[in-house]
């Protein structure tokens, strides 16, 4: 992905000289910006702190790591499964074969489903 010319904290003074009272197509001329850009910044980063605005993409950040420690875990099991249909093998042996930890691939929650209070949150 293409990095940004502009710092958080470059975005974020943008945003307060609109906000101290220039109109929104003078700010994106001043700086280069297009509008979209603009609008697009100020539902990121509207009304945060420079502070706040480095917390929000180091929390980005970490959760597409996690995102991703997950989506691996899920293709090992896939693949344990699948080596165990398809070559009748057990578990174990499907594990050490694609080098997959016997505890990602047995592992029960023991906490209570929560079915019920996802369905009235959404």
């Amino acid at each position: 992905m293409k990095q940004s010319r502009f710092t958080e904290e470059r975005i974020i003074a943008i945003l307060r000289e609109h906000e101290a009272g220039l109109k929104s197509g003078d700010v994106c001329r001043k700086h280069g910006i297009s509008s979209a850009t603009f609008h697009k910044w100020k539902a990121k980063y509207g009304g945060l702190d420079v502070s706040e605005a480095r917390r929000l993409k180091i929390l980005t950040d970490e959760n597409a790591k996690l995102k991703k420690l997950l989506a691996e875990a899920m293709l090992d099991n896939q693949a344990v499964a699948h080596l165990c249909s398809s070559f009748e093998v057990s578990q174990r042996r499907a594990g050490e074969v694609i080098g997959a930890d016997r505890s990602s691939v047995r592992y029960l929650s023991l906490r209570p489903d929560d079915a019920a209070i996802r369905s009235r949150a959404a």
